[in-house]
């Protein structure tokens, strides 16, 4: 087993609700022939760098999800300056530009999405810092470099589940990537993601798990319909709050809630 990814039960056959692509085909198309041009404008802004202020950026990310049909809901904020290490549960590929919604960071990723089709471009050129899960070397290293990026100022968004979730399940946060705030000094900002229908029940379209393609995903969100993503920006914790990294993970992952999931982080 990956030392980065620990099994998580969530297959496309088991937890993903599914959807009707026949009738729904010709909006999917529009849907994903959208997302297609704001990823590619993005590609063609990239020269410009950290010169693009955070608001346009987040902006953009926002309109990659609404143009997926997802709607999209933010509650609270994140510092808009500072080492800030941003941490959230993961279900879907949708939940990076939504962590960008909230405050344009650079992630946490594996280094398999390198190779993913226009996206892996986009990520790489955009400052992704990309980890070898099959490394348990590559750990200090991995921690040494986003300490040294939340020391410089700058936010990082990582999924500290090392894996996706369907939603109505979650695991736990793993501590190591926790290390790195502590030796920077800087604040963790945990947020929740949730993907629901307009009736508050979950929605599953969106969830990127087991053995899902990405275009197998891609499809079956551009496919869904009245799919509502809920941010919720809890406290930050502040450094010095909690003695190890143990303790911090323990704070900053949410709360299950036996009816709904996960809840509130503590």
């Amino acid at each position: 087993m990956s030392v980065w990814l620990p099994g998580a039960p969530c297959t496309p056959r088991s937890c993903v609700e599914p959807t009707a692509p026949t009738a729904a085909a010709l909006l999917a198309v529009l849907r994903l022939a959208a997302v297609g041009l704001l990823l590619l404008a993005g590609i063609a802004l990239l020269p410009l760098g950290r010169r693009i202020p955070a608001g346009p950026v987040r902006r953009w990310c926002r309109w990659i999800v609404r143009a997926a049909g997802v709607r999209v809901s933010i509650a609270g904020a994140a510092a808009p300056t500072g080492g800030l290490l941003l941490v959230a549960n993961h279900i879907s590929w949708l939940d990076v530009p939504l962590l960008a919604a909230v405050r344009p960071a650079r992630t946490l990723a594996k280094s398999e999405i390198r190779r993913w089709p226009v996206a892996g471009a986009l990520a790489a050129r955009g400052g992704v810092l990309f980890i070898d899960r099959d490394r348990l070397r590559a750990l200090p290293g991995t921690v040494a470099a986003v300490a040294g990026v939340l020391r410089a100022g700058a936010a990082v968004a990582v999924f500290p589940e090392g894996s996706t979730w369907c939603g109505r399940a979650q695991g736990h946060f793993r501590r190591a990537v926790f290390q790195a705030a502590l030796d920077a000094g800087a604040a963790v900002q945990p947020v929740r993601i949730r993907y629901r229908h307009g009736n508050g029940h979950p929605a599953t379209a969106p969830a990127f798990v087991g053995d899902d393609t990405l275009l197998a995903s891609l499809w079956r969100v551009a496919c869904a319909r009245g799919v509502i993503a809920e941010v919720e920006v809890c406290a930050p914790i502040p450094p010095g709050r909690h003695p190890d990294r143990r303790a911090l993970a323990h704070a900053a992952e949410p709360v299950v809630d036996a009816g709904h999931g996960a809840g509130h982080p503590r």
